[in-house]
């Protein structure tokens, strides 16, 4: 059993902290406000800053929703870097910049870490079900020791390649769910127009080719109108974000990307940055004049 720091107790990292204390590890997280009492409950602890949070770990888990969060919490002041003991296992399961993600591993390296970047897939259901697709950059050495405590949390782990692989997997990943998203959206705005039960066109598309994780659970929030969050639109704006900035620095076109952010952009315009990322539906819908199931 290892002494960890968890920093990021939100929608993703809160049951995955959970999943690491029921399998006996130690944890020890930053305080921010009142701690979920069913961590406290478990066991988990408080202290004041990343810094202390390194000095009480053997290893670090970081979970938190951008870039410059990764970057504040690692080297800030009293940053994560500031307490590093020697040989200090660093996994951040945060989606961020591959580019940002491959300096931040050099500057851990050098302090005498083992840097790891293993963003997940499977949103709030994956993370409470300990069944995330965990996508990992790291050495060869760096995926062993991180596998245990990745084994905790997720269902299906994969060392892509070295630091940034996983990074760069995670924004094709969001490219994927995005556009695959925005099409189960259109698939059923068009059947809900044109006069169709879309329960049942829903049904009928889950035994065929069209059959997907996504057009299961985002179309039935679509058809319920169930829109809180699993993935918030903003986070998923950031991640396309990432993958456009990606595209222009490859000089690579990807237009089905550019379109879904703009849909995603009509959300926000329309208080929807909050949503869940299957709220993509309500752009379309405002573009038709129509809601699906209408």
């Amino acid at each position: 059993m290892s002494n960890i720091g968890f920093i990021g107790l939100g929608i993703m990292g809160r049951p995955m902290a959970g999943h690491l204390l029921d399998a006996g590890h130690s944890l020890v997280t930053v305080k921010r406000g009142t701690l979920d009492a069913a961590l406290a409950e478990k066991g988990m602890s408080e202290v004041a800053s990343p810094k202390a949070v390194a000095e009480a770990s053997d290893v670090i888990i970081t979970m938190v929703p951008d870039t410059p969060d990764v970057e504040s919490v690692l080297f800030g002041e009293e940053g994560v870097i500031e307490g590093l003991k020697p040989g200090t296992l660093v996994i951040d399961m945060s989606s961020i910049a591959p580019m940002q993600t491959q300096a931040f591993a050099k500057r851990i390296t050098e302090a005498g870490g083992e840097f790891v970047d293993a963003p997940v897939s499977g949103g709030e259901g994956g993370a409470i079900n300990a069944a995330l697709t965990i996508m990992v950059g790291a050495t060869t050495e760096g995926f062993e020791r991180a596998k245990p405590y990745l084994d905790v949390v997720g269902k299906t782990i994969t060392h892509i390649g070295g630091h940034g692989a996983g990074q760069t997997c995670k924004v094709a990943n969001q490219i994927v769910v995005a556009l695959t998203i925005e099409a189960v959206a259109e698939g059923l705005l068009f059947a809900s127009k044109a006069g169709a039960d879309v329960a049942k066109v829903r049904e009928s598309l889950m035994g065929g080719l069209a059959q997907s994780k996504i057009l299961d659970v985002h179309g039935e929030r679509m058809i319920k109108r169930t829109f809180e969050p699993g993935f918030r639109v903003r986070l998923h704006q950031k991640d396309l974000n990432l993958a456009l900035e990606g595209a222009r620095t490859l000089n690579l076109s990807l237009p089905g990307t550019a379109n879904a952010q703009q849909l995603f952009q009509a959300c926000a315009a329309n208080g929807g940055e909050d949503w869940d990322h299957a709220g993509i539906v309500r752009a379309l819908e405002k573009l038709a004049d129509h809601e699906v199931g209408q």
